[in-house]
């Protein structure tokens, strides 16, 4: 893309803001992980990629995987939401979706998978796949897929997350300028999607999703 996704505009709102007020309402707490000079000023709770200090990891491990072992390693919460920044089409009634189908699981990575394969940035994961995560990234290992393989994956069909999505885009991100412009398109286009009540949702999921 060239430049910080997360930060393209939408109905004149960053992209990263707009995800971070769809997930509040489901979650006990929503946090970015990237530099928080970047995020902080748009009202964000943000933390710096810790490049594996206390952890024996190379630096400079930057990339989706070393911002999920960030992530759970300061997290406490026993599950945790992992998002992309760049998912322009996600909704509240999709995660809403995901959150419950992750608190019935026995799994330790509730996972969709589309015909592109497992979604590993838009997956559910317990608080305990944090050591072996950033173990991984101490041995070099940079694909989340490989990281993950030794875990209890409860992978989570089309067929199955397509009922909570029933345009199939959910899951579509943006790596060109023109998936900025189609997705602006559609954003214009549909305005405010459906989404529940954010009251209801969010009474709804502090009782099942704790922090």
């Amino acid at each position: 893309m060239g430049r910080d996704k997360g930060l393209l505009e939408f109905d004149g709102v960053p992209l990263i803001v707009h995800t971070a007020r769809l997930i509040e309402p489901l979650v006990a707490e929503v946090t970015v992980v990237g530099p928080p000079r970047r995020y902080a000023p748009l009202g964000l709770n943000a933390i710096a990629d810790q490049d594996g200090a206390g952890r024996g990891a190379k630096k400079n491990r930057r990339g989706p995987l070393a911002g999920i072992a960030t992530a759970l390693e300061v997290t406490c919460s026993p599950w945790n939401l992992i998002v992309a920044c760049d998912l322009p089409y996600l909704s509240g009634a999709w995660l809403d979706w995901l959150l419950s189908r992750a608190m019935a699981s026995r799994g330790q990575v509730v996972i969709p998978r589309t015909g592109r394969g497992l979604e590993p940035l838009a997956a559910v994961y317990r608080r305990e796949c944090g050591g072996p995560i950033a173990s991984a990234l101490a041995r070099g290992v940079r694909k989340v897929t490989e990281a993950i393989e030794g875990f209890r994956l409860e992978v989570v069909e089309q067929s199955e997350w397509r009922r909570a999505d029933s345009r199939g885009l959910v899951l579509k991100n943006m790596n060109r300028p023109g998936d900025y412009v189609e997705a602006r398109k559609w954003w214009g286009a549909k305005g405010k999607r459906d989404e529940p009540p954010a009251d209801k949702t969010q009474a709804a999921h502090k009782r099942r999703f704790p922090p």
